[in-house]
Protein backbone atom coordinates (compact mmCIF):
# COMPACT_ATOMS: atom_id res chain seq x y z
CA UNK A 1 0.00 0.00 0.00
CA UNK A 2 3.01 2.67 0.89
CA UNK A 3 4.23 1.35 -2.49
CA UNK A 4 1.42 2.55 -3.95
CA UNK A 5 1.01 6.06 -2.64
CA UNK A 6 5.10 6.28 -3.58
CA UNK A 7 4.32 5.80 -7.09
CA UNK A 8 1.57 8.21 -7.88
CA UNK A 9 3.99 10.82 -6.39
CA UNK A 10 6.87 10.32 -8.47
CA UNK A 11 5.25 9.63 -11.49
CA UNK A 12 5.50 12.15 -14.23
CA UNK A 13 2.95 11.36 -16.47
CA UNK A 14 -0.59 10.46 -15.26
CA UNK A 15 -3.79 10.79 -17.21
CA UNK A 16 -5.35 14.83 -17.36
CA UNK A 17 -8.63 15.70 -15.95
CA UNK A 18 -10.97 17.16 -18.32
CA UNK A 19 -11.17 20.17 -16.92
CA UNK A 20 -7.15 20.18 -17.56
CA UNK A 21 -7.89 18.95 -21.20
CA UNK A 22 -10.32 22.21 -21.80
CA UNK A 23 -7.69 24.34 -20.46
CA UNK A 24 -4.75 23.42 -22.30
CA UNK A 25 -6.78 23.40 -25.95
CA UNK A 26 -7.54 26.91 -24.74
CA UNK A 27 -3.97 27.51 -24.09
CA UNK A 28 -2.71 25.72 -27.11
CA UNK A 29 -5.26 27.35 -29.69
CA UNK A 30 -4.35 30.70 -28.66
CA UNK A 31 -0.69 30.58 -28.88
CA UNK A 32 -1.48 29.49 -32.16
CA UNK A 33 -3.85 31.76 -33.09
CA UNK A 34 -1.68 34.31 -32.21
CA UNK A 35 1.16 33.38 -34.25
CA UNK A 36 -1.39 32.28 -37.32
CA UNK A 37 -2.40 35.87 -37.08
CA UNK A 38 0.78 37.15 -37.56
CA UNK A 39 1.80 35.31 -39.94
CA UNK A 40 -1.55 35.45 -42.10
CA UNK A 41 -1.58 39.69 -41.52
CA UNK A 42 2.49 39.93 -42.71
CA UNK A 43 1.15 37.39 -46.01
CA UNK A 44 -1.61 40.18 -46.44
CA UNK A 45 1.04 42.92 -46.26
CA UNK A 46 -0.67 44.43 -43.50
CA UNK A 47 0.82 47.97 -42.06
CA UNK A 48 1.67 47.06 -38.18
CA UNK A 49 3.19 50.83 -38.36
CA UNK A 50 -0.10 52.00 -37.49
CA UNK A 51 -0.83 49.50 -34.55
CA UNK A 52 2.33 50.29 -33.21
CA UNK A 53 3.91 53.95 -34.05
CA UNK A 54 7.88 53.82 -34.21
CA UNK A 55 9.20 54.59 -30.77
CA UNK A 56 9.20 58.36 -29.41
CA UNK A 57 12.19 57.36 -27.15
CA UNK A 58 14.32 56.53 -29.87
CA UNK A 59 13.11 59.29 -32.15
CA UNK A 60 13.86 62.00 -29.42
CA UNK A 61 17.52 60.62 -27.98
CA UNK A 62 18.55 58.23 -30.47
CA UNK A 63 18.94 55.83 -27.73
CA UNK A 64 16.46 52.51 -27.97
CA UNK A 65 13.54 51.78 -25.31
CA UNK A 66 13.31 48.78 -23.57
CA UNK A 67 10.91 47.43 -25.56
CA UNK A 68 12.55 48.74 -29.14
CA UNK A 69 12.75 45.95 -31.83
CA UNK A 70 9.87 43.89 -30.33
CA UNK A 71 7.59 44.39 -33.19
CA UNK A 72 10.01 43.13 -35.64
CA UNK A 73 11.36 40.56 -33.52
CA UNK A 74 7.84 38.93 -32.80
CA UNK A 75 6.84 39.12 -36.50
CA UNK A 76 10.29 37.57 -37.53
CA UNK A 77 9.32 34.54 -35.83
CA UNK A 78 5.98 34.50 -36.44
CA UNK A 79 7.69 33.96 -40.10
CA UNK A 80 9.88 31.39 -38.97
CA UNK A 81 13.28 32.81 -38.51
CA UNK A 82 13.43 32.39 -35.32
CA UNK A 83 17.70 33.29 -34.91
CA UNK A 84 16.16 36.62 -36.39
CA UNK A 85 14.00 37.18 -33.73
CA UNK A 86 16.79 36.48 -31.40
CA UNK A 87 19.08 38.91 -33.00
CA UNK A 88 16.51 41.97 -33.32
CA UNK A 89 15.36 41.62 -29.90
CA UNK A 90 16.21 38.70 -27.66
CA UNK A 91 13.61 38.94 -25.23
CA UNK A 92 11.39 39.08 -27.63
CA UNK A 93 12.81 35.90 -29.19
CA UNK A 94 12.70 34.58 -25.49
CA UNK A 95 9.31 35.16 -24.66
CA UNK A 96 7.97 33.61 -27.92
CA UNK A 97 9.95 30.74 -27.38
CA UNK A 98 8.65 30.16 -24.05
CA UNK A 99 5.08 30.89 -25.57
CA UNK A 100 5.49 27.68 -27.91
CA UNK A 101 7.24 25.55 -25.46
CA UNK A 102 4.31 26.46 -23.40
CA UNK A 103 1.86 25.48 -26.33
CA UNK A 104 3.97 22.05 -27.09
CA UNK A 105 2.74 20.79 -23.66
CA UNK A 106 -0.74 22.47 -23.73
CA UNK A 107 -0.72 20.32 -26.92
CA UNK A 108 0.20 17.45 -25.51
CA UNK A 109 -2.11 17.37 -22.31
CA UNK A 110 -4.67 18.52 -24.58
CA UNK A 111 -4.80 15.96 -27.27
CA UNK A 112 -2.63 12.87 -25.77
CA UNK A 113 -4.70 13.46 -22.58
CA UNK A 114 -1.40 13.18 -20.39
CA UNK A 115 -0.45 15.40 -17.92
CA UNK A 116 2.85 16.48 -16.31
CA UNK A 117 3.19 16.32 -12.90
CA UNK A 118 6.10 19.41 -12.90
CA UNK A 119 3.32 21.30 -13.68
CA UNK A 120 1.70 20.96 -10.29
CA UNK A 121 5.01 21.81 -8.87
CA UNK A 122 5.53 24.73 -11.03
CA UNK A 123 2.22 26.02 -10.17
CA UNK A 124 2.30 25.70 -6.77
CA UNK A 125 5.35 27.24 -5.84
CA UNK A 126 5.91 30.41 -8.57
CA UNK A 127 3.68 33.56 -7.54
CA UNK A 128 2.88 36.26 -9.69
CA UNK A 129 5.78 38.46 -7.92
CA UNK A 130 8.13 35.76 -9.54
CA UNK A 131 6.54 35.92 -12.96
CA UNK A 132 6.35 39.95 -13.06
CA UNK A 133 10.71 39.96 -11.80
CA UNK A 134 11.26 37.29 -14.29
CA UNK A 135 9.59 39.24 -17.45
CA UNK A 136 11.62 42.62 -16.06
CA UNK A 137 14.86 40.77 -16.03
CA UNK A 138 14.15 39.19 -19.57
CA UNK A 139 13.17 42.70 -20.65
CA UNK A 140 16.27 44.15 -18.91
CA UNK A 141 18.42 41.74 -20.43
CA UNK A 142 17.28 42.26 -23.89
CA UNK A 143 17.58 46.18 -23.91
CA UNK A 144 20.91 45.77 -22.37
CA UNK A 145 21.84 43.73 -25.63
CA UNK A 146 20.02 46.50 -28.08
CA UNK A 147 21.33 49.42 -26.43
CA UNK A 148 24.99 48.15 -26.45
CA UNK A 149 24.01 47.86 -30.29
CA UNK A 150 23.06 51.36 -30.72
CA UNK A 151 25.82 52.69 -29.10
CA UNK A 152 27.87 50.57 -31.07
CA UNK A 153 26.89 51.67 -34.28
CA UNK A 154 26.88 55.58 -33.19
CA UNK A 155 30.66 55.83 -32.27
Amino acid sequence: MQESKQDSKTAAIRKASGHQRKIAGGVACAVFSLFASLWLLQRLEFDFGRVFPPCGLRMRTGLTCPTCGMTHAVLAFAKGRVLTAFYLQPAAGLLCSLLVVAAFFAFLIAVCGVYFSFLDRLFAEVRVVHVVVGLLVILAAGWAVTLARALAAQT
